[in-house]
């Protein structure tokens, strides 16, 4: 089953203060509470479920990550205590939420009351962004025209032609809900459910609106500003909230899912926050040392200094100039790991020639047995 908003859970909008969340989390708490239903597997599942949520949304920063990033963020996964550790049992939640419950007892709560009239939410929606590494270096904003459900401007997102207002559902009498009662083996069985004529609302417009027949909501487009963090990578999903489709009848805005895609980068490989370089050396320069200029993914070079007798295949590594961390992910930057491989021309003058046959008997251009043999544990390691 997939995983319901966390704001859908407690019944509460994106905008709830966190006095507003406990207090929701602690109505549904009451009325699932393993004390009030016992052995009742589908309410232990919805208390911790409630759990879960008031887990996240009850914690400024878990809440500002799940804002962004919804259930798919860099972490990954989607579970209980900052999405995806391990379900947690009873007395898990019991410990934490204490201030809530009072002690492990339901004692002293009192009944559930009825469910109060739903605010109709509009639906998500989903963009892929393409982002070059020099963006995800800096973060960025782009700016996209969507086409969404957005308010009716006739009824200002009513539903309501004019002023004809709204009266109390006659099915639901303005509950929202409808309970059904069934006669089973088990004897009477109640369940409840959204109610079919009021959507949850537990009103119905009298007069409805002719532009949006009696909605609140239209077809439309809408220019989008969307915030990139710096340091996001590919398959990560960053949240929106309230900017996917409008809310019938002055509901709540969906979100807009945005998926990361990384394009290819011509001088640089990513691996994590880590950047690699492949520097192509001349045999001069690697057997005699020199300063070599190694570029940046900000635009600048840096000056490295080459040991003489440099092997290929060794790395340099430069501290902090790979890719900075998803902010609240994580730390400072990556590195920028620079592979060496030495040039051996194709083709050479007769002069060229000359020279390398000269050197070719002299023992120090045979490389000695330590060298040797690193380069065979490599070969070794490589196919191993």
């Amino acid at each position: 089953m997939a995983k319901r908003d966390y704001y859908e859970v407690l019944g509460v909008s994106k905008t709830a203060s966190e006095d507003e969340i406990k207090k929701a989390y602690r109505k549904i708490a009451i009325k699932y509470h393993p004390d009030r239903n016992p052995g009742d597997k589908e309410a232990e599942e919805k208390f911790k479920e409630a759990a879960e949520a008031y887990d996240v949304l009850h914690d400024p920063q878990k809440r500002q990550q799940y804002d962004q990033f919804g259930f798919n963020g860099p972490m990954g996964g989607g579970g209980f205590g900052g999405f995806g550790g391990a379900s947690m049992n009873m007395d898990d939640i019991f410990s934490m939420f204490g201030d809530i419950f009072g002690g492990h007892g339901f004692g002293g709560f009192g009944g559930g009351g009825r469910r109060g009239t739903q605010q109709m939410r509009g639906g998500d929606l989903r963009l892929k962004v393409r982002l070059t590494l020099e963006e995800i270096n800096k973060g960025v904003t782009k700016k996209f025209k969507v086409r969404k459900d957005i308010e009716c401007s006739h009824c200002h997102g009513s539903g309501a032609e004019g002023n004809s207002g709204k009266d109390t559902c006659p099915t639901c009498h303005g509950s929202g809900v409808i309970t059904h009662t069934t006669q089973s083996i088990f004897g009477m069985m109640q369940t409840q459910g959204v109610c079919p004529t009021c959507h949850g609302a537990g009103e119905v417009i009298r007069n409805k609106c002719h532009e949006c027949n009696g909605t609140g909501v239209v077809k439309g487009e809408e220019v989008v500003e969307i915030n990139i963090p710096a340091g996001v990578a590919e398959g990560m999903v960053i949240n929106v909230p309230g900017k996917g489709n409008a809310g019938p009848n002055n509901g709540i805005s969906g979100d807009i899912q945005v998926f990361v895609e990384e394009e290819d980068h011509d001088t640089f490989v990513r691996d994590g926050n880590d950047l690699i370089f492949n520097l192509l050396l001349d045999f001069p320069t690697a057997a005699l040392g020199g300063d070599v200029e190694i570029p940046t993914i900000e635009g600048t070079k840096l000056k490295v200094k080459i040991d003489s007798g440099t092997q290929p295949g060794k790395t340099l590594r430069l501290r902090g100039k790979g890719l900075p961390a998803v902010q609240g992910y994580g730390n400072g930057r990556g590195d920028l790991v620079v592979n060496i491989s030495v040039y051996v021309p194709k083709t050479l003058s007769r002069e060229e020639k000359q020279a390398l046959e000269s050197f070719k008997k002299s023992d120090n251009f045979k490389g000695d047995k330590q060298t040797r043999d690193s380069i065979f544990q490599r070969f070794k390691n490589y196919f191993s």
